[in-house]
């Protein structure tokens, strides 16, 4: 069965991948930048972001741009950053209406793509800087996203988890950057690093509507003006990191609620045969309401507020959070490594094997009633060089089996102990 009807195209140095879909009455184009991490140039990628989308040449303001969006029915412009393995993104989206469904207009799916074209090619810069206005009014906006970060602990503590995890990994580095590095960024010299970026990132561009496919392709060419690029492909890297003995790592905050959060090493990712009954392992630890942490760790013992898993297939790493009584770290600790050890001992019935592939399955399929959920599906083929289907990924699925769940169970490692605790305690 085909579930999505997705074309690709080079064109122009980029890769277009158009998704014809009569699901939705919207037009969805979302550009993916892709490189790899580095210390060096993740805070200007992240500030180069919200540049991009704040003002253009022809709208050279943050209010004259929202102006021209509404008059063209309310169309969206947003963008963000991302790390994916040891891959960072820029991602651009423009969300508006299908033309298909407006009286009296039949131009703004070109001017949706000419306006996603014109933060590329036309961005409000002069004599080769970007605006300075726009640059500072942004660095200020990042600074706060970054420093935001330390007030939600939840995203805290997974962030120092992955810091102390990954130390010297590329991985361990912040989507966001860092605010150390922002009162360098000047415009010159990000500009410089944007026309860097043009030439050298793996650039994907998705349309998801009810689209005619010649006429978009005519005009992508037209007003994607890459001049000389080639096709860039970036290969999937991993390399596996074997855990040892267990890192502990205590930090003091003003805090009631503790934020205990424990890594695991797999070392199984996206293009491993072992993929699918990792899904599944995940699910069955803690990806789910009927699972080992929320039904042990959560429900019976009392000993957490949440107790979930997630499980990175970019990077091989399974992350258990939990938000936990202070004093209750010794006890949460040892029934967290209980529900584990269980896993191992193959201690789950046929019901909670169906039931986790059941969710996993369900959760695919629902994300296609989004047209961004469905690309972000659609893009992980990329990032990991697969050419597999959804039909593939609900049959691996289904095909998992115990021994394999066992497998993955016994491959997995614990690597660090992360616990976020009060002052007093």
């Amino acid at each position: 069965m085909d579930y999505i009807d997705e074309k690709i195209h080079p064109i122009n140095g980029i890769t277009v991948h158009t998704v014809k879909t009569d699901q939705f009455k919207t037009l969805t184009l979302v550009l993916q930048m892709r490189a790899p991490l580095k210390r060096d140039t993740i805070t200007k990628r992240a500030l180069l972001a919200y540049v991009l989308k704040s003002a253009t040449a022809k709208s050279p303001s943050t209010k004259a741009l929202q102006n021209r969006l509404d008059d063209l029915y309310g169309t969206t412009l947003s963008s963000q950053v991302q790390k994916r393995g040891n891959d960072h993104l820029i991602s651009l989206f423009v969300h508006t209406a299908n033309d298909r469904f407006l009286s009296g207009t039949s131009s703004l799916t070109e001017e949706s793509i000419r306006l996603l074209a014109e933060t590329l090619f036309q961005p409000h810069a002069i004599d080769g800087a970007f605006d300075e206005k726009t640059v500072n009014k942004e660095k200020r906006a990042l600074r706060k996203r970054i420093e935001a970060t330390f007030d939600d602990k939840m995203l805290y503590a997974n962030e120092r988890l992955i810091d102390e995890m990954c130390k010297d990994e590329p991985y361990a580095l912040h989507a966001y950057g860092y605010t150390e590095d922002i009162d360098s960024l000047t415009p010159k010299a990000l500009y410089d690093y944007f026309q860097q970026a043009l030439k050298e990132d793996e650039i994907d561009l998705y349309i998801v509507g009810d689209i005619d496919r010649d006429h978009i392709l005519s005009i992508i060419e037209r007003v994607f003006p890459f001049q000389g690029r080639s096709r860039l492909v970036h290969d999937f890297l991993f390399e596996p990191v074997h855990a040892t003995a267990p890192k502990v790592v205590k930090e003091r905050q003003d805090v009631e609620q503790g934020k205990l959060n424990l890594g695991y090493r797999t070392n199984i990712v996206a293009n491993d045969p072992l993929f699918y009954a990792a899904q599944v392992f995940n699910g069955l630890f803690g990806g789910f309401p009927h699972s080992k942490l929320f039904m042990n760790v959560r429900e019976k013992a009392s000993l957490a507020y949440y107790a979930a898993s997630r499980y990175d297939s970019y990077k091989g790493i399974i992350i258990v959070m939990s938000g936990i009584e202070c004093a209750n770290y010794e006890k949460a600790v040892a029934i967290i490594k209980e529900q584990f050890q269980s896993l191992q001992d193959g201690a789950f019935t046929v019901t909670e094997l169906d039931q986790t592939k059941a969710l996993l399955k369900n959760a695919v399929l629902e994300a296609l009633d989004n047209p961004f959920s469905l690309i972000e599906q659609l893009y992980r083929k990329v990032l990991i060089k697969d050419s597999g289907d959804l039909t593939a990924w609900l049959s691996g699925i289904e095909k998992v089996t115990p021994d394999e769940v066992k497998q993955v169970a016994g491959m997995t490692a614990l690597d660090t102990i992360y616990f976020l605790q009060g002052q007093e305690d």
